[in-house]
C-alpha cells in the first residue's frame, strides 16, 4: 500500500485522498441515516421581508433538509465522491488534465443534484402518506411556520393537524401577510404540497 501510494503523482495523491475520505464520510452518513440518527451540517436560514428569521423548525430545532439547502455538508461530501471518483478512475483514459477536471466537475453537480432530487421525492412522499390532501386539508387549523407574504406574493409554511397528525406544507394567502405564529385555516389546495390558508381572526366576546 505505501509502495503504491508513494508511486503516484502528487495530483494523484490528492485525487486519491479526496476520494477516499468523501467514501469514508459517505458511509459513515448513510449508516447513521439508517439507523434514524444522521444529520446535515447545513443550517437552512429563511429571512422574510417582515424580519423573521427562522431557523428550521418551530421548536428551535435546525432544519437541514438536503432537498431544499445547496450548500451542506452532505452535498459538499456528494461533490467530491462524484468528482473523485471520475477523476481517479478516467485519468488514464483522458490525456487532458483541464478536461479531465470538468467532465470529473460536471459529474460531481451532477451527483449532488441528483441526491437532491432524490431527497425532495423522498421528503413529499413521506409529508404526503396516505392522506388525500385535497379532500383532508380543507378546513383543518395550525399556525404559520414561515411568514405568508401577501397577495400570493411568495410562499410561506404552515403546520396543521390532519387525521391527529402534525403535518407541514407550503401555503399561500390571498388576503394580507400572516406572520409567523398566527393561527391560519385552511381554505384551498393548490396540490399534494401547497395550500391556500386564511387568517383566523380571533372572536371578540
Amino acid at each position: 500500500m505505501i509502495a503504491w501510494w508513494n508511486s503516484l503523482s502528487t495530483v494523484m495523491q490528492v485525487l486519491w485522498a479526496i476520494t477516499l475520505s468523501a467514501s469514508l464520510i459517505f458511509v459513515i452518513q448513510t449508516v447513521l441515516t439508517f439507523l434514524g440518527i444522521g444529520g446535515d451540517g447545513g443550517i437552512d436560514a429563511d429571512v422574510d421581508m417582515g424580519g423573521d428569521v427562522d431557523f428550521g423548525g418551530g421548536d428551535g430545532t435546525f432544519d437541514a433538509d438536503p432537498s431544499m439547502n445547496l450548500l451542506t455538508f452532505r452535498n459538499f461530501v456528494n461533490f467530491c465522491l462524484g468528482f473523485g471518483w471520475t477523476a481517479v478512475l478516467m485519468r488514464d483514459k483522458v490525456k487532458s488534465d483541464f478536461l479531465l477536471m470538468l467532465v470529473a466537475v460536471i459529474v460531481g453537480i451532477g451527483l449532488v443534484a441528483a441526491v437532491m432530487w432524490l431527497f425532495k421525492w423522498l421528503s413529499g412522499m413521506q409529508q404526503s402518506g396516505n392522506i388525500d390532501v385535497h379532500s383532508a386539508a380543507v378546513g383543518c387549523e395550525g399556525k404559520v411556520y414561515l411568514t405568508i407574504p401577501g397577495e400570493r406574493a411568495g410562499e410561506g409554511k404552515v403546520q396543521i393537524t390532519i387525521n391527529n397528525s402534525v403535518r407541514e406544507y407550503d401555503a399561500l394567502c390571498e388576503g394580507d401577510t400572516i406572520p409567523t405564529g398566527a393561527p391560519i385555516k385552511v381554505v384551498g389546495v393548490v396540490n399534494d404540497h401547497t395550500l391556500i390558508v386564511e387568517e383566523i381572526t380571533p372572536t371578540i366576546i
